[in-house]
């Protein structure tokens, strides 16, 4: 019995905290404007972009993560822990020198990162990272992020979303009522994980269908620049990874100057306000990692309600979403009896699912395996966010048999 108790005695505190003493970002004190008062605080940084070129979807995507964790907190926390992810939430303006800047300045301060937006930014810091054991939720759906131990997934990656896009236009178009036949296809995107993950998934699943592949690498900001190569090839099918600004001078100015293909765009190449810009009705779909902000889900349903009073965007989706994936983690160390990095990189790395309250399938948080299916929108003014569902979770034959031994970047 005095074994026992004495080993009982390491998991927790007289006051029923996890053992943390000396683990970085987390305090015996209870955080700043705490929930629970007896707790301690567990400190999660956020180094996104509140002033760049994807602020408008970054900036929702942090306000949805602090209500997710606000709600864990009026839960009692976790650990006997509150979880604080506002005292370190720092704008990179979507620099990646910022961000290395900004991670050096705050990486001894927190526990781990809530979000880190941009696949080519979290790689600069990475090293770093796996050094000294830190995990992050990234903003980003680069394929890489399933051979990376401590980047945190959620949803279909780039790749993934861009295989199915291939396969969806081939299959699904041509037994439109008045069938589309797809015989060629285009990638656009910018240099580096975000538009090589997506050219790479674009590429094996063409190859796959027979069809020819022309890859355009672009700069930020040079969308209309790209145009001239849509209407010299002239591809049945155009797939898209870049800001929404570059995607609506893309589809806008190709439309305007004669071409009548189609285009899907990866995840973070939509906003509402393209809703009335020529060509996205009737011309454009959007590949993404999960459904809109008004589905009937309960994860969807307590995200609405715990935002309260917005204006509906796809993006609180996002930062909601990934962050049951750290909690899960969180969940997983505590029950360790130790609150250290170590243990929360052990946790991450044994999840096998995740309770994502039906936003995602539980399957989606095997951290061993892609996620490999993507949902299909199209532009709708009746709906909240201006996109409606057309192919819930579709999982083309591309994406299914295909062995992923490494980033689709590569490709």
């Amino acid at each position: 019995m005095a074994t026992l108790l004495l080993a009982l005695s390491g998991c927790s505190g007289d006051d029923g905290r996890v053992n943390a003493q000396g683990t970085p970002g987390i305090t015996a004190a209870p955080c700043p404007n705490a929930v629970n008062q007896e707790n301690g605080c567990v400190y999660l940084g956020t180094l996104t972009d509140l002033s760049g070129p994807f602020s408008t979807i970054s900036s929702a995507a942090t306000r949805a993560q602090e209500a997710f964790w606000k709600r864990v907190n009026q839960q009692g926390g976790i650990g006997g822990y509150d979880i604080d992810v506002s005292e370190y939430v720092r704008d990179t303006e979507y620099d990646e020198a910022t961000h290395e800047r900004l991670y050096k300045e705050t990486k001894d301060k927190v526990f781990a990162y809530a979000q880190m937006i941009g696949s080519p930014h979290t790689n600069r810091v990475l090293p770093s990272m796996l050094e000294e054991q830190i995990i992050t939720t990234p903003l980003s759906w680069t394929s890489q992020w399933n051979f990376v131990p401590n980047v945190l997934e959620a949803g279909g990656s780039y790749c993934v979303e861009a295989m199915n896009a291939v396969d969806y236009a081939v299959d699904v178009f041509a037994r439109e009522k008045k069938p589309y036949k797809v015989k060629s296809v285009m990638s656009i995107g910018y240099p580096g994980e975000y538009g090589a993950d997506s050219a790479g998934g674009t590429k094996i699943a063409a190859r796959r269908h027979g069809l020819d592949h022309h890859p355009v690498i672009m700069s930020q900001g040079s969308g209309a620049k790209s145009v001239s190569q849509i209407l010299k090839h002239k591809p049945g099918l155009v797939v898209i990874a870049a800001t929404p600004g570059d995607t609506t001078a893309i589809v806008k100015a190709a439309v305007e100057q004669g071409y009548k293909g189609r285009f899907i765009g990866n995840n973070p190449t939509w906003i509402h306000t393209m809703i009335d810009v020529p060509g996205f009705r009737g011309q454009f779909w959007q590949a993404g990692p999960w459904r809109p902000y008004a589905t009937d889900s309960p994860g969807h349903a307590a995200m609405r309600a715990a935002l309260g009073d917005v204006l509906p965007s796809d993006a609180y989706v996002s930062g909601w979403t990934y962050s049951y994936g750290i909690k899960a983690a969180l969940e997983g160390a505590a029950e360790t009896g130790r609150l250290t990095r170590a243990s929360l990189l052990a946790a991450a790395g044994n999840l096998t699912k995740i309770d994502y309250e039906g936003i995602l399938p539980a399957e989606a948080g095997n951290m061993s395996q892609p996620f490999r299916k993507t949902v299909f929108s199209v532009p709708d003014r009746r709906q909240y966010t201006g996109i409606r569902v057309v192919a819930d979770f579709y999982e083309g034959p591309t994406a299914h048999a295909y062995e992923l031994t490494g980033p689709c970047s590569e490709k």
